[in-house]
């Protein structure tokens, strides 16, 4: 069974997660954005899935290139404008190919 102080833990941890979450929608309710902000907060997730994405790169092996080759690969596939898909599967292409000859 669950004690009285787990359970207030839970619910306590609920509410402290929901109001960061919540706030912004109840505060900027049928308001609009300067364009500026916008374009700023369009770019926050790539701007966070990269600095968590980046240092591993480094650190995928002890083979720096290993790391460095495929996310080349992903870029310049992502660059080209291929689907997520085909990046992920292209850059497995790549580095498959580079452990075989390397």
């Amino acid at each position: 069974m669950l004690s009285k102080e787990i359970v207030m833990m839970i619910i306590g941890m609920g509410i402290v997660t929901f109001i960061p979450r919540m706030l912004p929608f109840i505060m900027f309710r049928g308001k609009e954005l300067p364009a500026f902000l916008q374009g700023v907060l369009k770019n926050v997730p790539y701007a966070t899935l990269g600095a968590l994405i980046f240092p591993a790169v480094f650190y995928i092996q002890e083979d720096i290139w290993y790391g460095v080759i495929g996310a080349g690969a992903a870029f310049i596939a992502a660059f080209l404008g291929a689907n997520v898909i085909v990046v992920v599967m292209g850059s497995i292409a790549v580095l498959s190919a580079y452990s075989l000859f390397f």
